[in-house]
């Protein structure tokens, strides 16, 4: 049996879910104030509540050298189940239970009939507001740049 039929391929939904959880994840608590009472206005039960917990952070040297122990971080994590039965799932960099609740319902309402409401009411504006901090971040970081280069004197 060839190795492709072995591996499950990835679909053109599994992609828009991964991007969307990924804008989420990213999403500042700040971000989602403007959304959060439509966020919350559908019944809805935790099935984990959101809880703290570390997880191992590996590298690799120049992206492709042999992974190495970088350490440990904080995440926080959170399952929802609205009362139609999607679930929303949610892992988030840091200690923020009120921000990963409601990146889960989020999770969760993007599944539903009114997805592309969703997609361009929070995560489209949520992408802007990531792509922006970014941008203003390297620019930043741009600015410190210090390029070094050697002189030769003409002596030996």
């Amino acid at each position: 049996m060839p190795v492709s039929s072995a591996v499950p391929s990835t679909t053109a939904e599994q992609h828009l879910r991964q991007y969307w959880i990924g804008v989420l994840s990213r999403a500042r608590a700040a971000d989602f104030t403007a959304h959060e009472p439509a966020l919350r206005d559908a019944e809805y039960q935790l099935i984990r509540a959101p809880e703290i917990g570390m997880t191992l952070v590996r590298g690799r040297m120049g992206g492709s050298g042999a992974p190495f122990n970088v350490g440990e971080m904080s995440v926080t994590r959170c399952v929802v189940r609205l009362a139609d039965g999607r679930t929303g799932y949610s892992y988030l960099a840091g200690r923020d239970k009120p921000r990963a609740e409601l990146a889960a319902l989020a999770d969760a309402h993007l599944q539903g009939p009114q997805q592309a409401r969703w997609i361009s009411e929070l995560i489209e504006p949520l992408a802007r507001a990531h792509a922006a901090r970014r941008a203003r971040q390297e620019a930043e970081t741009a600015a410190t740049k210090v390029e070094f280069f050697t002189l030769v004197r003409g002596e030996n």
